[in-house]
């Protein structure tokens, strides 16, 4: 690795059908943009080198993210717009960054810092609405904790730590968006669409998640 490098923050977002893939095939397909790109990139140390660059916490596979993050270590600077054109063009199209900047090598890491994570839920259904969205959401949050199985494994969230900004619903008749903020720790992440989902069930109503979005991620010291 180069003795002096500069670290790039790129934003992207992860849209469309390429919402379908997963986290690791992400980072593949960013690499690849970042070769084609034409950016000397820093490799990391080690017996298997590679190109050094690090992403944020993993979005869920099927959700949608408007600004998802990484940082890349270049070995020679490059304007942050030059590099930003020349990453667009490189990448797929439903995988396009939409910011750059540099950053201090003392920031902490993406995932360190960006636990906050806020999302848009989209429910359908013939008897759903904004008032009757935020009513079943309500009832589960006053319960104070959430237990879902996820991968064989019981899991219990204290919904006070892991919503710190509540649940708000809005829309119309026959179509309900949620918005909330969810708190990610060593306790995990809670998954939005399974908050939703057993609101919709405990309340008898008759509806079903068609679209989960994650607007954007931030730090705890960031204001929402």
């Amino acid at each position: 690795m180069a003795d002096t490098t500069f670290r790039l923050r790129v934003t992207y977002g992860k849209t469309g059908r390429l919402r379908f893939l997963a986290h690791l095939e992400v980072l593949h397909a960013c690499e690849r943009s970042v070769r084609r790109a034409g950016l000397e990139y820093a490799v990391t140390q080690g017996f298997s080198p590679r190109m050094k660059v690090a992403f944020g916490p993993a979005l869920p596979v099927g959700t949608e993210g408007r600004a998802e993050s990484y940082d890349l270590w270049l070995t020679r600077f490059v304007h942050p717009a030059t590099a930003l054109e020349a990453l667009r063009g490189a990448s797929p199209e439903r995988l396009t960054p939409v910011g750059a900047s540099y950053i201090s090598e003392r920031e902490p890491s993406l995932a360190a810092a960006k636990t906050l994570a806020r999302y848009e839920v989209v429910v359908e259904g013939p008897d759903m609405g904004p008032d009757r969205l935020a009513e079943a959401l309500d009832g589960v949050v006053a319960r104070g904790s959430l237990e879902l199985v996820h991968k064989g494994k019981d899991k219990v969230y204290d919904l006070e730590l892991c919503l710190p900004e509540g649940t708000q619903a809005t829309g119309e008749i026959g179509r309900a968006v949620a918005h909330f903020t969810v708190r990610m720790g060593p306790w995990g992440s809670l998954r939005p669409e399974a908050l939703v989902s057993e609101a919709l069930r405990s309340s008898g109503l008759t509806g079903a998640v068609t679209y989960v979005t994650r607007i954007g991620l931030r730090s705890e010291e960031e204001s929402s």
